[in-house]
């Protein structure tokens, strides 16, 4: 499989997946109406063990702007291919939430409101606080990064030249770490740590006809990039120089 094909279905499956139990814990007359945090966190970290071991063996499974920054800033990944994994990332995020909605498209109808309907594809903070929320994302992300920079060696392939999340480290590993993330730091603004998961839903949210959607917030949508991209540079600066 094409890396850049590797990526997007990688990230369409997380998205599907992710967006879907969000939809199905927060939207009206679904089957898991009211499953509550936990069901939103286990889901989405075994949306990327999906995504991870579909994408793993052609792509190195990045999934994730901030990973492929990341890799990119410690030495293991050429800057070169950076913009066609982003678009990769950001086009299979669309197409996830886009699937999502429609399956749950019935269910996003019979919802009165907007904020819920909303919560399905993109991010939205707890409390409104522009640099409280962009210091959740640099912190969220900065363990995201640090970790799997650990997990991985800092390597798109780990001894024994499997690619990164699988063989012996395995995708586990990724989602557990994706779970307490959410468990731990996903209060304050929902932990996109990932800038495409947030921006391509978002942008589906914009353009799809839902009923009675609302404002997309385009204001906040910045805090989802920038704090996952300067999180993912500070993991990075730190590993290299005390942990490469």
């Amino acid at each position: 499989m094409n890396p850049f094909v590797a990526e997007l279905i990688g990230t369409a499956i997380l998205l599907l997946l992710g967006s879907g139990v969000v939809a199905n814990v927060l939207l009206p007359k679904t089957k898991g109406h009211a499953g509550g945090l936990i069901a939103i966190t286990t889901a989405w970290a075994l949306a990327v063990f999906m995504g991870v071991v579909i994408a793993g063996p052609y792509s190195g499974a990045h999934l994730n702007p901030a990973v492929t920054i990341g890799l990119a800033l410690v030495g293991k990944f050429e800057w070169a291919l950076a913009p066609g994994y982003i678009l990769a990332q950001l086009i299979g995020a669309m197409i996830g939430s886009f699937l999502a909605w429609l399956m749950y498209r019935e269910h996003f109808d019979l919802e009165e409101n907007p904020g819920l309907k909303k919560a399905p594809f993109c991010t939205d903070p707890a409390i409104r606080n522009f640099s409280t929320s962009v210091t959740s994302e640099i912190i969220g992300t900065f363990v995201l990064i640090f970790v799997i920079l650990y997990i991985s060696g800092g390597k798109l392939e780990d001894a024994n030249s499997t690619p990164i999340g699988l063989g012996s480290v395995g995708a586990l590993p990724v989602a557990f770490l994706v779970w307490v993330i959410g468990l731990s730091l996903g209060g304050t603004t929902g932990y996109a740590i990932n800038p495409a998961r947030d921006l391509g839903p978002r942008i589906m949210h914009s353009i799809l006809p839902i009923k009675g959607k609302g404002s997309s917030d385009w204001g906040y949508a910045w805090v989802p990039i920038v704090g996952p991209v300067v999180g993912s540079a500070l993991a990075a600066g730190l590993y290299l120089m005390v942990g490469s």
